[in-house]
C-alpha cells in the first residue's frame, strides 16, 4: 500500500475540498493508498509539510488548494532530498498551471486524474533564494495577485483580477532595467516583465502553446508606452493572441537563465504570491527538477460521471 501525503489548504477558492474532504479521502483510500491529511494553518506551513513528508517515508505528495498552495508545496519539496512526485487538485480561484498542464479543475476528476495519472517531469524557476512553478514578474499589475482579498477571488474568480488591475492603471509606474540572458542584452524603461512556463497568467494573459520540460523560460518585456491608449493596446494584445504583438513595446525571447538590473527595487511575484524585492535579481530554469502527476494523453475524464475513458 503506498503511504500519500495529502496537504489540503481549506480556504483556497471557493472551499469546495472542504466540503468534499471525505470523499477524497475515501477514494485515495479504496485505490490503494494509505492517507494522511494535513490541512494547512498558516502562510508557508504548505512548504514545512512538504518538506517534511520527502523525509519521512511517503511515496507521493498530494496537494490542494490554488497556485499559491502549489508554489508552497513546491518550495518544500524543493529544499529536499528525496523529491517525491506531486499530485495537485486544483481549488483555487486562477489554478493557471493546472490549466496549462491539463489537469482538470473538478474535485472528483482530478483526483481520478492522480489515481490513474503518472507522474511527468516539470521545471521549476528559482528567483533567487526561493523557487516558482509558473510565473514570476515585476511591474504592472503584479501587486493585484497577492492584494487581491481570498474573499474577493472566492466571489469573483478571474473578474477579481481584471477589476482589480483596472483600478491600478493611475499608479502604473516606468523602471529602468537591464536585462541580461546568454547572448542577449536589453536596457530599457519598463512598465511590466514576466518570465513564465505557463498557457496562461491570472486567467487574463493568453501566452499561446509551452513545453513544461523543455529547459527554456518565456520573458516577456513590455516597454514604457507613449500614453493610456498605447497601453491599452498593449493589453488587448496581450489578452489576444490571434492579434499580432506590437514590437514597439512588448519583446519577447526564451532563456534559461536570465538577470534583472534595477537601481532601485524591484517587487516580484511568484506564482501570485509576494516573491520578495530586489535590485538585482537572478531567474534560472531547474529543468526537469520536480515530477507532477498528470494524466496520460491517450486517456479522459468524465467530470460529470467522474469515469476514466481510455482511447
Amino acid at each position: 500500500m503506498k503511504k500519500l501525503y495529502f496537504i489540503t489548504n481549506l480556504h483556497s477558492g471557493k472551499a469546495t475540498t472542504a466540503s468534499k474532504l471525505g470523499m477524497v479521502i475515501d477514494r485515495f483510500t479504496a485505490a490503494g493508498f494509505e492517507v494522511t491529511v494535513r490541512p494547512t494553518q498558516d502562510r508557508m506551513d504548505a512548504s514545512a509539510a512538504a518538506e517534511y513528508a520527502c523525509g519521512q517515508g511517503f511515496d507521493l505528495i498530494v496537494c490542494s488548494g490554488g497556485d499559491g498552495t502549489l508554489n508552497e508545496v513546491i518550495q518544500g519539496v524543493m529544499k529536499s532530498r528525496n523529491k517525491l512526485p506531486i499530485g495537485y487538485l486544483p481549488s483555487g480561484s486562477t489554478n493557471d498551471f493546472a490549466k496549462s498542464m491539463d489537469i482538470p479543475t473538478n474535485i472528483e476528476a482530478s483526483v481520478e486524474a492522480v489515481i490513474q495519472g503518472r507522474p511527468i517531469s516539470c521545471d521549476i524557476g528559482s528567483l533567487n533564494s526561493r523557487y516558482f512553478t509558473y510565473i514570476a514578474a515585476f511591474g504592472a499589475f503584479i501587486e493585484v495577485t497577492y492584494e487581491t482579498s481570498q474573499n474577493v477571488k472566492n466571489v469573483l474568480g478571474h473578474a477579481a483580477y481584471i477589476l482589480s488591475g483596472i483600478a491600478k492603471l493611475k499608479k502604473i509606474r516606468s523602471y529602468h532595467v537591464k536585462v541580461t540572458a546568454a547572448d542577449i542584452e536589453i536596457e530599457d524603461n519598463f512598465i511590466f516583465g514576466m518570465v513564465t512556463n505557463s498557457s496562461s497568467v491570472a486567467g487574463i494573459l493568453s501566452l499561446g502553446d509551452f513545453l513544461c520540460d523543455d529547459g527554456l523560460y518565456e520573458v516577456t518585456l513590455i516597454k514604457t508606452p507613449a500614453n493610456p491608449v498605447e497601453l491599452q493596446r498593449i493589453i488587448h494584445g496581450l489578452m489576444n493572441l490571434d492579434e499580432e504583438l506590437d514590437s514597439r513595446y512588448i519583446i519577447s525571447f526564451k532563456a534559461s537563465k536570465i538577470t534583472f538590473e534595477c537601481e532601485e527595487e524591484l517587487n516580484w511575484t511568484a506564482d501570485g504570491e509576494f516573491g520578495g524585492k530586489f535590485k538585482k535579481t537572478e531567474i534560472v530554469n531547474n529543468n526537469k527538477a520536480v515530477e507532477i502527476i498528470t494524466l496520460p494523453k491517450d486517456a479522459e475524464i468524465s467530470e460529470q460521471k467522474d469515469l476514466i475513458v481510455k482511447k
